[in-house]
């Protein structure tokens, strides 16, 4: 429980440093979805919820886009949710090191590690 419990605070307070840029990605996200949405025609709910289905790569195609422009936009929103999705992962593996580094035994580790041999 206590590795868990280190875990969570460092993650969110790793967050708490970067929000500025997740918050920068999510705007671009928001930004390039609205204006794809105009040029489409969408509705603005539609154009929002297009933009954050295409940046974390679901993709359900229900909407999708028809127009050259549009197409362009989608793939810049790709590109900006891989980024957002990648320094959420960074968070995610550096505060479970982190963690590990804190709570876990080296020698422990080695001779459980020999043990599987």
């Amino acid at each position: 429980m206590e590795f868990t419990l280190t875990f969570i605070k460092l993650f969110f307070a790793v967050l708490t440093l970067i929000a500025p840029i997740l918050l920068t990605l999510c705007s671009v996200i928001v930004i390039l979805g609205l204006i794809a949405g105009r040029h489409e025609g969408w509705s603005r709910f539609n154009a929002l919820y297009w933009a954050f289905i295409t940046a974390f790569t679901v993709g359900y195609g229900d909407i999708r886009p028809l127009k050259p422009l549009s197409k362009i936009l989608a793939v810049a929103i790709a590109w900006t949710g891989i980024m957002f999705t990648g320094v959420i992962v960074a968070v995610t593996v550096s505060s479970t090191q982190d963690a590990v580094k804190k709570h876990v035994n080296p020698a422990a580790l080695q001779e459980e590690l020999q043990h599987l041999e």
